[in-house]
């Protein structure tokens, strides 16, 4: 096989500062080589560590002067930027980040469309920047004269309590974390490292206009924007490999890859011995001809996956646990080479997927609500599939195709008694008819995941009415042990968690 084309870095470590002040140890959940650096800049040091899949991390990094780019995912616009600026096509996408930041100041991310954190340093300023989705996670934890960054809190957590600092406006705080920061999807956090202040920056923010569109170019305006998004992330050489459930979001970026990708495709699915989806993936596998895999994961064994989850996703939030468990034991169970995966992950969000709604009114607020919501849930997080080496990608969240989703009116959304016409509409001449009509199912629900957790709590004496809050306090316990607390995932177990969480009660 052919060795796949992965990010120059899936992370970063980052220590800015006026005077000293050490670094913490690096305690990356996601897999990779580990390459520090140490740069001397006019107005402050930057001591870093990167951990990424190749066997160095140059283009991870840049420097132009007085200027330090960090950059850990990658760009998905870089022939646009590279017209912009006119940088070289060998340009790294840190060196495209330091090209557009010479150019337009911190307002440089409002042009870049990717899934990536960075860190730009200079002068006595840091600039921590997410992309529009928050995809890859960021973490700061600003003092006066020290900054730290990390794309993964677990690494703060390594640097014990902050000792002071200024307010940090608009992100929110981290459970059991003082003074650590995320920076909010669509941001740069600009901090000035002698005074520890912060200003935010907002480079990107839901459309809340609608279009009005005929069927036709609503229809052909979907399958543009989504293929151009499929392209950009395939990789220059080997196969993609596709996460396939059987429903319209992911068969149709199988679909796509298929129409693409010269090496060929392989496509992958998952289910537990309580539910699973393999008939209706095979339907779309056998269709496209993709080599295709199923994979069975025992409910008990998936259940003992939790607190690696919570782990790499360092979330509280149950709902999205439960959303990512089937996700995680299959990025566990992709054996061979590192592979950069292709999801249907985040359809249902831009397209009100998840809302049996008719009125289309009620549809668009569900809409406008979840797209202000989204944020700092680590739905996306890259730490999930990178904990076994592999790079994951989303193409329903490229800036543009997500920006076209949420813009268009909800009667393109729900027609004709369907969810999410305009993309089965749009999917209709590459798919089987069964795979475009079929109702909608979440990966969690296909896999048995919901009904695994909740029975593992009843089993374990909890009432019917106190199985949700058990399991949202399960959640908390098990970030607060493996994220805050440093225990490594395999050493806790989940029966026992709920046992002590039900014997406290009320606590």
């Amino acid at each position: 096989m052919t060795q796949t084309v992965l990010p120059a870095a899936f992370g970063f470590l980052a220590s800015a500062h006026s005077g000293g002040g050490p670094i913490p140890t690096a305690a990356f959940a996601t897999r990779g080589r580990h390459t520090r650096l140490s740069e001397r800049l006019h107005g402050q040091t930057v001591d870093a560590v990167l951990v990424h899949p190749g066997a160095g991390p140059c283009a991870a990094h840049a420097t132009d002067g007085d200027v330090l780019v960090l950059f850990a995912g990658e760009i998905y616009n870089r022939d646009e930027i590279h017209g912009t600026v006119g940088s070289p096509a060998s340009a790294s996408d840190a060196e495209l980040v330091s090209g557009l930041f010479e150019k337009y100041g911190p307002h440089a991310f409002r042009l870049v469309n990717g899934r990536y954190a960075a860190l730009l340093v200079t002068g006595t300023r840091v600039l921590a920047a997410t992309d529009h989705a928050g995809s890859v996670p960021l973490y700061v934890r600003p003092e006066p004269g020290h900054v730290l960054a990390a794309t993964e809190v677990k690494v703060l957590a390594e640097a014990g309590a902050a000792e002071g600092g200024a307010p940090v406006p608009g992100p929110r705080r981290l459970r059991g974390l003082p003074g650590v920061h995320r920076v909010p999807a669509g941001t740069v956090l600009d901090v000035r490292v002698d005074t520890g202040e912060v200003t935010a920056h907002r480079t990107w923010v839901p459309p809340v206009h609608r279009l009005l569109m005929e069927e036709d170019e609503a229809v052909n305006s979907v399958r543009a924007a989504l293929e151009k998004a499929v392209i950009r992330r395939l990789p220059g050489a080997g196969r993609p490999l596709v996460v396939l459930s059987g429903g319209i979001d992911s068969s149709a970026v199988a679909a796509l890859s298929v129409g693409a990708a010269t090496a060929g495709v392989d496509t992958l699915s998952m289910g537990t011995d309580v539910s699973n989806e393999f008939p209706q993936a095979r339907v779309v596998a056998d269709h496209l001809r993709s080599e295709h895999r199923e994979i069975t994961v025992g409910s008990e064994d998936l259940l003992a996956l939790l607190p690696h989850t919570v782990h790499a996703a360092e979330s509280v939030d149950p709902e999205v646990i439960e959303y990512l468990l089937p996700l995680t034991a299959l990025y566990r169970r992709i054996d061979g080479p590192p592979r950069r995966v292709l999801t249907g992950y985040g359809a249902d969000i831009p397209l009100g997927g998840m809302h049996r709604e008719d009125r289309l009114p009620n549809l668009d607020t569900a809409v406008a609500f979840d797209m202000d919501t989204f944020d700092g849930l680590n739905e996306m997080s890259p730490v999930l599939s990178a904990v076994s080496g592999h790079w994951s990608t989303h193409p329903y969240w490229d800036r543009e195709v997500l920006e076209l989703l949420t813009s268009l009116e909800a009667g393109l959304k729900r027609r004709y008694g369907r969810d999410k016409w305009v993309l089965r509409a749009a999917m209709a001449d590459l798919l089987p008819a069964e795979t475009v009509t079929r109702p909608k199912l979440g990966v969690h629900e296909g896999s048995g995941t919901t009904a695994s957790f909740s029975l593992l709590v009843r089993r374990a004496g909890a009432a019917e009415d106190e199985v949700a809050a058990v399991k949202a306090r399960v959640v908390q316990r098990l970030f607060d042990l493996t994220v805050v607390g440093g225990v490594h995932p395999d050493a806790v177990v989940v029966e026992e968690v709920i046992g002590k969480i039900l014997a406290e009660g009320g606590r």
